[in-house]
């Protein structure tokens, strides 16, 4: 029998495949105000957060409260952030969808009024929002579908900051070993026709080749359910190809 293949020790659960997610710094959830309150806030650190790609802000509310947000562009240490329904329209500032002006940017947007932001939080991305009224938001997000939210769903106004990050070459492998690292992610991961048989289905021959047909079972047991898994058909298509 040969050996466990990585999705074999992936499904084990061990250190090596988790997430170090106690590293990580908060999930950077809207602050939750009452209806008609507006909070005062100032930005009093700008901080990097392993579970993310974007910088936060460290901000420091009029009531004591202490807590981490997704910083937008052009916000710094000493400005001042406002969070509620009669919050000014500036950058930073966050309020429901239904006080925004049509064909502003936002950012963490709300898929429910009060999960605390689940759209547009990863570095330069932002939505857009499109068209308001009593019942419903239309909101462009960044990959450009169109959501229609609850008008009650708060966003940040503006684009999350740390725009430009993947347009920058990562240029050695050492950047891309600490990149993989704060996720928890294994790698490198080795190709399957570079094993040895004993590694992989798909390793040994003399050359880089599956060496058998690469449709596999949807029952086949762990260890052999690689390749196709339960395909309809493979290949390019073409006469007999199957179905059309």
């Amino acid at each position: 029998m040969g050996r466990r293949i990585q999705g074999q020790r992936r499904g084990r659960g061990t250190p090596t495949f988790r997430a170090p997610s106690h590293r990580y710094k908060a999930d950077l959830e809207h602050r939750k105000v009452e209806e008609g309150d507006v909070v005062d806030g100032t930005v009093v650190d700008i901080e990097h957060d392993p579970a993310r790609s974007a910088p936060v802000a460290a901000v420091e509310f009029e009531d004591g409260d202490q807590r981490l947000v997704l910083a937008p562009e052009g916000v710094g240490v000493g400005d001042d952030l406002q969070v509620g329904v009669s919050a000014e329209i500036a950058r930073g500032n966050t309020l429901p969808l239904r006080e925004i002006p049509e064909g502003v940017p936002v950012c963490n947007v709300e898929r429910q009024p009060g999960d605390g932001g689940k759209f547009a939080r990863a570095s330069g991305v932002s939505a857009t929002l499109l068209t308001h009224d009593r019942r419903a938001a239309v909101v462009q997000l960044p990959s450009g579908e169109i959501r229609r939210l609850a008008p009650d769903c708060r966003a940040t106004i503006g684009v999350v900051a740390g725009g430009g990050r993947t347009e920058k070459p990562l240029v050695k492998a050492g950047n891309k070993h600490h990149k993989m690292r704060a996720r928890g992610t294994k790698w490198p991961n080795v190709r399957g026709v570079a094993m040895n048989a004993v590694d992989h289905p798909f390793g040994g021959g003399g050359r880089q080749h599956p060496g058998k047909p690469k449709s596999i079972s949807r029952n086949a047991p762990p260890g052999r359910k690689v390749g196709d898994i339960a395909s309809r058909r493979t290949g390019r298509g073409g006469k007999g190809g199957g179905d059309n």
